[in-house]
């Protein structure tokens, strides 16, 4: 059994480009699917928020205003509900690298208020990626990476392959240009290979021990991935 941290935004508004703040927080299925698929494989998942602020759901996450069915909503909302930890998250900065195995950032615009420019999350992917443990970011989750920092200031993910919420889903279905950057872009500006699928397909993009997804509808396969990831490998955490 692996030990999983589901790293979670605590956001619930995100300051768009116009000045005004739009409702946010963290994309459900990209929370639910993958806790689901982590626990079913068998292995441990806590989660932790940026100071331990309980986190919410997106409220279009929930609701066919954000293409999702309502059967579908129902049953993320359920398994939500049941996961302890949403409600009672670790503190971010509390955690200790060298006690997980991977390290899982689900999307939602969430991340992009308060994860971006964390700097708990900054030194705590930059150790776990230096440690080849694993690390995976879904959706917007990805702009999480951006926090990394290693101790000469440079970016860890440079000259890595990914995907991510890519520009062309951002102007079809996301905040368009009021968005306050382009995930896709400002990694790219990084130094980051991104290279996203076609819009709205599941997209999984591995590059050694990074798994990155683009969108909601690659959550189940992100997931996956990370399954095969811990069973083709590492020592696990004791």
């Amino acid at each position: 059994m692996a030990r999983i941290l589901l790293i979670v935004s605590a956001a619930d508004r995100l300051r768009l480009a116009d000045g005004t703040d739009h409702p946010t927080g963290f994309w459900a299925e990209e929370a639910a699917e993958p806790h689901r698929v982590l626990t079913e494989a068998g292995h441990h998942v806590d989660v932790a928020t940026p100071g331990g602020r309980r986190p919410s759901a997106d409220p279009i996450s929930l609701d066919e205003r954000g293409g999702v069915d309502p059967a579908a909503a129902a049953r993320y909302r359920a398994h939500l509900d049941a996961v302890e930890g949403l409600a009672s998250p670790l503190t971010l900065a509390d955690v200790a690298v060298e006690d997980y195995d991977a390290f899982f950032l689900p999307g939602g615009h969430g991340p992009m208020a308060d994860l971006t420019d964390d700097p708990a999350l900054g030194r705590l992917l930059a150790a776990a990626d230096a440690a080849g443990k694993v690390v995976a970011a879904l959706c917007h989750g990805v702009a999480g990476l951006l926090a990394a920092r290693r101790d000469d200031g440079s970016f860890p993910f440079a000259g890595r392959t990914m995907t991510a919420f890519s520009d062309e889903e951002e102007r079809l279905g996301g905040l368009g240009d009021k968005t306050p950057f382009f995930v896709e872009s400002r990694l790219r500006e990084r130094g980051a290979v991104v290279t996203p699928g076609a819009a709205w397909s599941s997209t999984v993009v591995v590059d050694g021990n990074l798994v990155t997804g683009q969108n909601p509808q690659s959550s189940v396969d992100t997931a996956a991935r990370v399954v095969r990831a811990l069973a083709s490998g590492a020592r696990l955490a004791s």
